[in-house]
């Protein structure tokens, strides 16, 4: 079965669509749960603001890409802004990347 790592390794390809840094280094993905009798991963995640209105551009990656993981039946993405995100939950790299480290 699919492990979290596999998962991490995976977001860590799929770049936010307005700042072209992965959705992992920005620090989006809250939680990742993986049910093994039934194939299902759950991803909780953020947005860099409330209003952005890329979630659909966001969460289709994250489904097809996951979706492919042998073991994988089915991927649910869910949304949360408690707690709200802010930089601090950015890698180095990503801050690199941004021109703040």
């Amino acid at each position: 079965m699919v492990t979290k790592k596999q998962i991490e390794d995976i977001l860590k390809t799929i770049p936010d669509p307005e700042i072209g840094v992965s959705l992992w280094d920005l620090g989006l993905i809250y939680t990742i749960g993986i049910n093994k009798k039934t194939g299902t991963v759950n991803i909780l995640m953020t947005l860099t603001t409330i209003g952005c209105p890329l979630f659909d551009l966001i969460e289709h990656p994250i489904k097809e890409e996951v979706g492919k993981l042998p073991g994988v039946k089915k991927v649910v993405v869910d949304l949360t802004f408690e707690p709200p995100w802010s930089m601090d939950r950015m890698s180095e790299d990503a801050k690199q990347q941004l021109g703040f480290g």
